[in-house]
């Protein structure tokens, strides 16, 4: 299936700042009547509701707190397309001593907070006729990058997941795509020294857009992630995307 974001109404999380505001930016240019701003401090999007007024809703959400999502659910009934889009990063590799805390704080956000948030909202797509959930992965999810093995490591879990969800909602008229950025030009990738390689969010935002018109489960929207796409690709088409036994 594909799924245009004119006319609909979305929910963002971590919309405040990065990959998440430029998400909010580009639904809104392309016509989305609404738009949930999921975010930890609802101060921070003082700025987007500045510019939008009522096309944007800030709703209290952190993906660590089960109960904040489950009450983010009941204020966003409408919700059409949801876009799991927070997550953290803490530099470590296998052998440092803070890999166990760094990979626990990661996995709450970056894996259980995608089981979250899919459980309280597929439900809403559903009982609103369908819809898409999108999710940002990484291309760390199907390379282990040594510096930030334990990111890595859950952003490989949630890409599992993210699997997983796709297979379940098939016949649920919902779409699922798994987003897969390399060096963005982020806060997140500033406070890991990797600012300066990154590409422009709207390079992500815009490609969300596209990829859910043409009905993709992947996108690999910068130049490096192009480059992992090329040779990963075959593998996709398959085994990822392959319906199971063929």
């Amino acid at each position: 299936m594909n799924f245009e974001i004119n006319n609909k109404i979305a929910l963002v999380t971590g919309a405040n700042r990065g990959i998440g505001k430029a998400i909010v930016e580009s639904f809104i240019q392309h016509g989305a009547t609404k738009v949930y701003l999921a975010v930890r401090d609802v101060e921070s999007t003082n700025d987007l509701v500045a510019r939008y007024g009522d096309q944007v809703e800030t709703v209290y959400m952190d993906v660590s707190k089960p109960e904040s999502i489950i009450a983010a659910s009941k204020m966003a009934t409408d919700v059409q397309v949801v876009v799991n889009n927070a997550g953290i990063l803490k530099p470590a590799d296998p052998l440092n001593d803070d890999i166990e805390e760094a990979f626990s704080q990661e996995l709450t956000v970056n894996t259980f907070g995608l089981i979250r948030v899919a459980k309280a909202f597929i439900p809403l797509l559903e009982q609103n006729g369908g819809g898409a959930f999108v999710q940002i992965n990484s291309i760390a999810s199907i390379k282990n990058f040594t510096g930030f093995t334990s990111y890595s490591a859950s952003k490989a879990a949630a890409y599992s997941l993210t699997q997983g969800l796709k297979d379940q909602v098939a016949d649920k008229n919902i779409q699922v795509l798994s987003v897969h950025p390399g060096p963005i030009a982020t806060d997140m990738a500033d406070s890991v020294g990797m600012g300066e390689m990154g590409e422009a969010t709207s390079v992500v935002s815009e490609g969300i857009v596209t990829a859910l018109a043409a009905g993709d489960f992947h996108l690999f929207p910068d130049t490096m992630a192009q480059q992992f796409w090329q040779l990963y690709q075959d593998f996709s088409a398959g085994i990822v995307e392959a319906p199971l036994g063929e």
